[in-house]
């Protein structure tokens, strides 16, 4: 086995961060090594590709986060409901703390580069794909049929996306609340329909 990758974790995370706040074209190379503390050679070394691919393992990464806290969320939640009711909360959260300058990596960087950069193209549909199929699989668990689960995990996802962009334009979290309080009893009326 070899040697753990002393930077590459480091290199990482400080670039989610920073398309995060920023996006992908505000965000340099040595605004990435600044933040990581990874010395320059590293970067060239995890990362021949360069920017693209730090931005795809970025994406990767932060979509491999998300997918991980809702699948938590999930386990511990009653009803698909429950669960995207817990997810806006910490989404609220998350915004606040950082004082509205925080969104989604995924949407920040997608916008600027899908389709033309094919990577990161399919870092941010695998993981869309991913946050709903966490969300189907609650509303399979409450008895909604798989092709209206299909559906609505869409809406979800696309609702907060859009949720996040707004609450940031806004300063301000109502926006997140609103939306996740209109989800939540959209996917607990689906879950009592009969199918």
């Amino acid at each position: 086995m070899g040697a753990r990758p002393k930077h590459r974790g480091a290199i990482v995370a400080a670039a989610a961060g920073l398309f995060r706040r920023r996006g992908y074209a505000a965000t340099g190379i040595n605004e990435i090594v600044a933040a990581s503390g990874a010395p320059k050679g590293s970067l060239y070394h995890y990362f021949p590709g360069g920017k693209d691919e730090i931005a795809e393992a970025a994406l990767d990464f932060a979509g491999a986060r998300v997918t991980a806290s809702m699948e938590e969320l999930s386990r511990r939640a009653t009803s698909a409901a429950a669960l995207v009711r817990a997810y806006g909360g910490l989404l609220e959260g998350w915004m606040a703390q950082s004082g509205w300058r925080d969104g989604c990596p995924l949407a920040t960087t997608v916008l600027e580069t899908a389709p033309e950069l094919p990577g990161l193209t399919r870092a941010g549909r695998e993981a869309f794909e991913a946050w709903r199929a966490v969300i189907e699989r609650a509303l399979a668990r409450d008895g909604v049929a798989r092709f209206r689960a299909r559906r609505l995990s869409a809406l979800v996802v696309a609702a907060l996306e859009g949720a996040l962009i707004v609450s940031r334009a806004d300063g301000d979290g109502r926006i997140i609340a609103d939306v996740t309080a209109a989800l939540a009893q959209t996917l607990a009326a689906a879950a009592r329909r009969p199918q």
